[in-house]
């Protein structure tokens, strides 16, 4: 607990004045964990990011990380109409290369490398562009998760009885997953309170109770791939937390969805 701690402030002392900041910054740290985040998710798979496969793989994460000022000069740069073009260009490389090297890597794994750059690539993508929309909603995903994370640690230590989902997480308990989204709410009302930034308290509500649970899925959907892999945690880059990917696995759920949410409807 004590490692975990430390970690957490040294790794918060880090990376909040980035994100207080933004811009270029932000946006280059971003893709720096979106690129670890990929290469621990390639490394459970047993695939090498500095293989043919890996390295193609890379450059589609990039591309679907980059925010969409930076993607329209891509565009420019290089006389595709849209970076998806340049995305569809590379999976057809991967598809090529099964070819070429006689399905000595199969199409499970490109179908693998291609999946998790999405995963992890459009997830980063989404906490670059909210910074870019403003700094409050950025800091609302961060409490949102944060607060989820923690209240339903904290709640499922003292109340927990009911196992949520034993063979993903066995120690997840139904108690913690309604006290993180409980938690999560009241610093939500208290943040609206302190800033006004949402449309209305009952929208904020709805919003967080939703972003809540997705969060929590998230968390969930990092676990079975864990299990499935049979590994304890996606890398060691974090002493106590793990890896980028066991750090920011609610987040990549959560800021998509303000997205798809247009932003409380500012």
């Amino acid at each position: 607990m004590k490692q975990r701690i430390i970690t957490a402030i040294i790794a918060a002392a880090l990376f909040i004045p980035f994100v207080i900041y933004g811009e270029v910054p932000f946006t280059l740290l971003v893709l720096a964990m979106a690129v670890v985040g990929f290469y621990e998710i390639l490394k459970m798979k047993g695939i090498s990011i500095f293989s043919v496969p890996g390295f193609i793989g890379l450059l589609t994460l990039i591309m679907l990380v980059i925010p969409k000022d930076w993607a329209s000069e891509v565009e420019q740069a290089i006389g595709y109409s849209s970076v998806l073009m340049v995305v569809y260009g590379l999976m057809m490389l991967l598809l090529i290369y099964v070819v070429l090297v006689k399905n000595k890597i199969t199409f499970d794994e490109i179908g693998f490398i291609l999946l998790g750059a999405f995963y992890v690539g459009l997830g980063f993508h989404y906490l670059i562009e909210t910074r870019n929309y403003g700094l409050e909603f950025v800091v609302y995903c961060l409490l949102v998760v944060w607060t989820t994370d923690s209240g339903a640690y904290f709640v499922g230590r003292k109340l927990g009885k009911n196992k949520l989902w034993p063979e993903i997480s066995p120690k997840k308990t139904v108690e913690g997953f309604v006290g993180g989204i409980v938690i999560a709410v009241i610093f939500a009302i208290g943040m609206q309170a302190i800033y006004p930034f949402a449309n209305g308290y009952v929208s904020l509500i709805f919003i967080t109770i939703f972003a809540s649970i997705i969060g929590q899925m998230g968390d969930l959907v990092e676990s079975a791939i864990k299990r499935h892999f049979d590994v304890k945690d996606s890398g060691n880059i974090l002493p106590g937390h793990g890896g980028i990917l066991d750090r920011f696995d609610s987040l990549l759920f959560v800021v998509p969805l303000l997205h798809f949410l247009h932003l409380f409807g500012n």
